[in-house]
């Protein structure tokens, strides 16, 4: 499973992806930010999750460096935030953590959509 971000032709980098960028410019490649490791900018812990989500559930907005993915010419973003879920919360502001497949992020028999539209893979971040 990727995790893709995309990178248009006005050199921004969005995750996720859309048909276009805020400027209107064209898609030009992906990126897999599961290949990466990312820093830990913020963090945040709920305790009042939606039904199936694992409470406490630790969230994190994360910084990848994807500068060896893109040129480095002159006005191209080499860096891009996702939120995120953590897998403990033994994380800080400034931690390296790292992409881990999980197949459940959340029970898929909680709440009041059928199951099968609840089966949601993906992946946590843990620390480094």
């Amino acid at each position: 499973m990727t995790m893709e971000a995309t990178r248009y032709d006005d050199g921004t980098i969005s995750y996720p992806g859309h048909p276009r960028s805020r400027s209107g410019a064209e898609p030009v490649e992906t990126i897999d930010l599961s290949e990466y490791t990312a820093e830990i900018v913020t963090w945040t812990t709920s305790t009042a999750t939606p039904p199936g989500v694992r409470e406490p559930n630790h969230l994190a907005i994360v910084e990848f460096d994807v500068s060896d993915a893109v040129d480095d010419g002159e006005g191209v973003e080499t860096s891009v935030r996702a939120l995120v879920q953590l897998t403990d919360d033994e994380a800080e502001t400034g931690d390296e953590v790292e992409p881990v497949y999980t197949e459940e992020l959340r029970e898929p028999g909680a709440g009041i959509r059928e199951p099968d539209s609840q089966d949601w893979d993906g992946y946590r971040f843990e620390p480094v």
